[in-house]
């Protein structure tokens, strides 16, 4: 059974059944716990693996700030439901912290260390002994520094500790019948901006509303990123680009994202890659519109084709123009009217 990677506790091919029992063994030794819990299958494991344990010792706390979704909250409260632990909503408040505003690679850093602070005071408030969060052993594999926030606050990693990584933790979740077995990650709204760009409530807010909509269309899993001159890279499935770039769905989806604030809308041949902003890459802003004397009409703007793996949209007064990159194991697609194609 693949899963579990510890080196420590369980055999490497171990029963789901004895790994579970670890679990809520480690868990029992805790005299009581604060759940960081964001209502992903990470988290959800935990706490249910804390109530099973320690029962009503044990409290779900979720961190309610503008770069949580209202679909996560929403999922959070219904998972903290089904589990039938404790859950309490936090506000944070790391939207006023400027290293964590300023998103560099170490904002995640800044941001788990607000919301371990917010944990450790209502920790202290109610006597209750420690703090776990859903950290897996895959998490430890990536470029993580809330992890590093998560050491220096002493906070207990109980899926990490017995090797137990992102498919062990869904085969946890099946076992105890986790409605969010099978949900895709969902890290914080944050996590869509490219670094250097800043981090604004409206930022998230523009990130949170277009991925809102292509959800609604049946996308999943899905990203879209914010990169410098509010430009959008939308990652969905591979097998899904070509239904997104079908008419009339993506003029609509254009004008969503448009609506939402964004300037420029790209899709991301490459397709869903869950992380790949922690590759550094990095988009150049479009830049401002040439006077027409400049350049002939039928001229792409090359800003209008940020990265050679983006198919980017640009609408101005008299046409909507698709313009696809050529992908290795993509086909190229092109409108039949009103398209060009990118060699």
């Amino acid at each position: 059974m693949s899963g579990f990677a510890s080196t420590n506790s369980p055999p490497s091919s171990p029963d789901i059944h004895q790994v579970a029992a670890e679990l809520v063994a480690r868990l029992g030794r805790c005299e009581s716990c604060v759940v960081a819990f964001s209502g992903g299958v990470d988290s959800a494991v935990v706490a249910s693996a804390a109530a099973r344990a320690l029962g009503s010792r044990a409290l779900a706390v979720t961190a309610v700030s503008p770069s949580l979704s209202a679909a996560q909250l929403k999922t959070a409260r219904r998972v903290a439901a089904e589990i039938g632990i404790e859950h309490r909503e936090v506000a944070t408040d790391e939207i006023h912290d400027p290293a964590y505003v300023k998103n560099d690679n170490r904002r995640c850093f800044y941001c788990k260390q607000t919301l371990y602070q917010h944990l450790q005071q209502l920790a202290t408030a109610l006597g209750t002994a420690e703090i776990v969060s859903g950290t897996n052993a895959d998490d430890t594999q990536d470029y993580r520094p809330g992890i590093q926030a998560g050491r220096q606050a002493r906070v207990r990693t109980p899926l990490a500790d017995l090797g137990i990584d992102k498919a062990g933790v869904r085969q946890l979740a099946a076992l105890w019948g986790l409605s969010v077995r099978d949900a895709p990650a969902s890290p914080c709204l944050s996590s869509r901006l490219a670094y250097g760009v800043a981090v604004t409530p409206e930022r998230l807010a523009m990130v949170e509303a277009a991925e809102a909509f292509l959800d609604q269309h049946g996308f999943s899993p899905l990203r879209v990123r914010l990169h410098a001159g509010e430009l959008a890279r939308i990652e969905v499935a591979p097998e899904a680009i070509v239904r997104l770039l079908e008419p009339p769905l993506w003029q609509q989806t254009v004008a969503a994202l448009r609506a939402a604030g964004f300037r420029t809308v790209t899709v991301d041949l490459e397709g869903f890659r869950s992380g790949n902003l922690n590759q550094l890459v990095t988009l150049s802003p479009p830049a401002a519109a040439a006077p027409a004397a400049a350049a002939p009409a039928a001229a792409v703007p090359p800003a209008a084709v940020p990265a050679a793996d983006c198919a980017t949209t640009e609408q101005d007064t008299t046409e909507q123009d698709t313009v696809i990159a050529k992908h290795t194991g993509i086909a190229k697609h092109a409108s039949r009217t009103g398209s060009r194609t990118i060699e």
